[in-house]
């Protein structure tokens, strides 16, 4: 079936969107560095296609340095200088208002496009490497790839494509056949960009009816020996690490274990008849004793433990921390546990398939019972 792609409806959005960013971010502050950046919004894509923006227009500015031809470039002493320049440089980003905002407009558009079409996206990011060099870009660039990667990021040094563009986007296209019924819902990545401005999936795709509508971890700061030795956008590749050695213990909230709630057939207008019920939810919690049970303190997206986030992400996001974080987030900004299940329920339960009465959904409503309840 042929889309019909709303164009227009894609660039008001993205105009909208950096345009209500930029105002809540500057309105206390002068200017933004790369790390506000990497934590603006709670779409790391979007977030990361700005900083990618920014990596080209430093590749760009060392480019017309070394284009001279009154200076050898090409000297080991001048090479190193001119790294550590170019490094330091990128650690000082300092960026208005006016100076972000179509980076972040072009972002957005980016965002959208890598969700609903990542074969036309990485097909047009291979076609932007220089001659023979794709799997040099590709390498250099997929630590700003956070949506579908797995469309591209296979063929990272994967023997026999050598230098034949036609045949990396042959691969692309075959790739996504592959494995496109285990890519990531497109209605849940669209989502991470809903605390500012919900996007309107069927409108950008030209249908008729309307339906409804997750930062980077923080990591400690380099010395100053390694930073004179690396540039922001090294330190941005690597996520924050995570031991394979040693699985820490889960934190044992409960001194009785709850028993799985099950959906009761009558709806309380607070679920739906295939999803959770707020009603028999809280009849289950709290009939049941817990060792020290309060109350959670401040907001829940500060309050999961870090063994917890682990768990969620793993079992009920996908793998996806920033769509945890994001449903916290919207979680936190529920006036009642009766408003919070039915946000659950409309974005989560049957969109990651979760099993109701499993221990790890069942953990995760006790946080959000004990948010508003306790």
């Amino acid at each position: 079936m042929t889309t019909q792609i709303n164009s227009n409806y894609l660039e008001k959005y993205a105009e909208d969107y950096s345009r209500i960013v930029c105002g809540q971010f500057f309105s206390g502050k002068q200017y933004m560095t790369g790390q506000d950046i990497v934590q603006l919004t709670n779409s790391a894509q979007v977030n990361f296609f700005v900083i990618k923006r920014l990596f080209e227009l430093w590749q760009e500015e060392l480019g017309k340095l070394k284009s001279s031809p009154y200076f050898d470039y090409r000297d080991i002493t001048v090479h190193e200088a001119l790294t550590e320049f170019m490094n330091v440089l990128s650690r000082r980003i300092k960026i208005e208002s006016e100076q972000l905002q179509p980076l972040l407009k072009t972002a957005v558009r980016q965002a959208v496009q890598v969700a609903t079409d990542p074969v036309s996206f990485y097909q047009n990011e291979i076609s932007k490497a220089p001659t023979g060099e794709i799997n040099e870009f590709l390498k250099e660039n997929r630590k700003y790839y956070k949506w579908h990667d797995q469309v591209v990021s296979f063929l990272i040094d994967k023997a026999g494509f050598g230098h034949d563009e036609s045949a990396y986007l042959r691969a692309i296209a075959a790739n996504f056949q592959a494995i496109e019924d285990s890519l990531e819902s497109v209605n849940l990545l669209l989502a991470t960009l809903g605390d500012v401005k919900p996007f309107d999936l069927d409108t950008y795709l030209g249908k008729d009816s309307s339906a409804p509508t997750p930062v980077v971890e923080t990591h400690s700061e380099p010395t100053k020996e390694a930073e004179s030795k690396s540039s922001f956008f090294d330190q941005v590749e690597a996520p924050a690490p995570v031991s394979r050695d040693v699985t820490p213990e889960p934190v044992k909230i409960v001194e009785v274990a709850p028993e799985p709630v099950r959906v009761a057939p009558v709806n309380h207008g607070n679920g739906s008849a295939n999803g959770l019920d707020a009603y028999h939810l809280k009849a289950k919690f709290e009939t049941l004793s817990y060792k020290g049970m309060k109350g959670i303190l401040g907001e829940l997206a500060e309050s999961v433990a870090i063994n917890q986030r682990f768990m969620f992400t793993k079992e009920l996001f996908d793998g996806n921390a920033d769509l945890l974080k994001h449903a916290l987030k919207s979680i936190d900004k529920c006036d009642s546990f009766d408003e919070a299940i039915g946000l659950v329920n409309s974005r989560y339960v049957e969109e990651l398939n979760w099993e109701i009465d499993s221990e790890p959904v069942q953990e995760f409503l006790l946080l959000v019972y004990r948010k508003f309840e306790v």
